[in-house]
């Protein structure tokens, strides 16, 4: 595809996803300024949204110190594009993908979330036999309710058997408090947020009077990071999905931030004065999360989704756009969008300046 590099957006294939690049600058650099510069922490965005290393070394370029990955291939991906610092948020399990683990860990500072002690005696052993020492973060369950240890006397007990061990190393506390992200208001977001997160500092606190060092406590998402980033006790914030942003993050999350993603599709009926159908479907971006968002088409009733096409019903009749227009959609949400797809077209103003291949696709172990 680099042979689109400085054609027209008009002139591309369709379904293409596309980024703005300055409008994703935009976003970047908001995040860094209210991460780093206002809050005095540390940024290390999630990539599982972005799914290419180009996107995470403009984030680190822009200050971020390392990058957050959901799967040890996700991790992988990034550590071959010269990117050491990398946190799984998640947990590595079973000999095959621990082996995978402390073989990373040769070639980069990858630092993987635990719950377990069992878990954790397995990747020491591992880590051993080949010679490394990966980090560890235990994962602290705020309100969640999926992976992690309650916090207090139980995660203070696991941090004591982790640091007996030779060959990892306790590294600190991750969470993520994504139970506040629904919220039915802004203050009663930063409530549960400022309470979860109490809970996680006061953990730490108490391994600490325990005698061992807790460099890290790692939280902190797309729809709660300018409130968790100033929270006590917490070193870094792991939101990512900001750069891009989308109909979930604003609508249902309070995220401020521009649209920078976007599904460009051709028009390809007008059934009636009132319907557009266009190319882009379910499997071009999801509905899942929330329906896209047709850009510069006014009084737009609803937008519906089947395996290939986009249906979008309008209020009152227009002859535009025509069979043949091209239309840019705002995905619902990005996670469940990306991945849909073999490579981003980074445009600025009408035309294309790169092509980056997701190379983070179907990393799904």
């Amino acid at each position: 595809m680099s042979a689109i590099v400085g054609a027209a957006k008009s002139e591309l294939d369709t379904p293409a996803l596309l980024v703005d690049l300055d409008v994703l600058e935009r976003n970047i650099e908001r995040m860094r300024r209210t991460i780093i510069g206002e809050a005095g922490v540390g940024w290390r965005p999630h990539t599982k949204a972005m799914k290419t290393p180009a996107l995470a070394h403009m984030c680190i370029a822009a200050g971020a110190h390392g990058v957050t990955c959901a799967k040890l291939g996700e991790a992988e991906v990034m550590a071959d594009a010269g990117i050491r610092d990398v946190l799984i948020a998640n947990q590595i399990v079973g000999p095959r993908k621990i082996a995978r683990l402390v073989a990373l860990a040769r070639r980069a500072d990858p630092i993987v979330c635990v719950d377990h002690i069992d878990n954790v005696r397995e990747i020491d052993r591992a880590a051993g036999a080949v010679g490394s020492r990966p980090r560890v973060l235990i994962e602290i369950d705020v309100g969640m309710a999926r992976a992690g240890v309650a916090p207090g006397p139980a995660a203070v007990e696991l941090a004591r058997q982790i640091a007996s061990l030779d060959h990892v190393r306790f590294a600190g506390l991750q969470t993520w408090e994504s139970h506040a992200l629904g919220a039915p208001d802004a203050q009663t977001k930063h409530r549960l947020v400022g309470e979860a997160l109490a809970r996680v500092a006061a953990t730490a606190d108490a391994i600490r009077a325990a005698g061992i060092a807790v460099d890290i406590v790692s939280c902190g998402g797309t729809g709660t990071y300018w409130i968790s980033a100033f929270e006590p006790g917490v070193t870094e914030v792991e939101a990512g999905g900001g750069i891009y942003c989308d109909v979930r993050y604003r609508d249902h999350f309070g995220v401020d931030h521009e649209f920078a993603l976007t599904v460009l599709a051709t028009v390809t009926s007008r059934p009636t004065p009132t319907r557009i159908i266009c190319d882009a479907g379910f499997k071009t971006m999801s509905g899942a999360h929330g329906a896209p968002r047709p850009l510069g088409i006014d009084a737009v009733r609803s937008v519906a989704l089947s395996a290939e096409h986009g249906t979008i019903e309008l209020d009152a009749p227009s002859p535009t756009p025509r069979v043949g227009d091209t239309i840019e959609l705002v995905p619902g949400y990005s996670d469940s969008t990306v991945f849909l797809h073999d490579a981003l077209v980074a445009t600025r103003g009408e035309r294309v300046e790169a092509v980056w291949p997701l190379l983070g696709r179907g990393k799904l172990a």
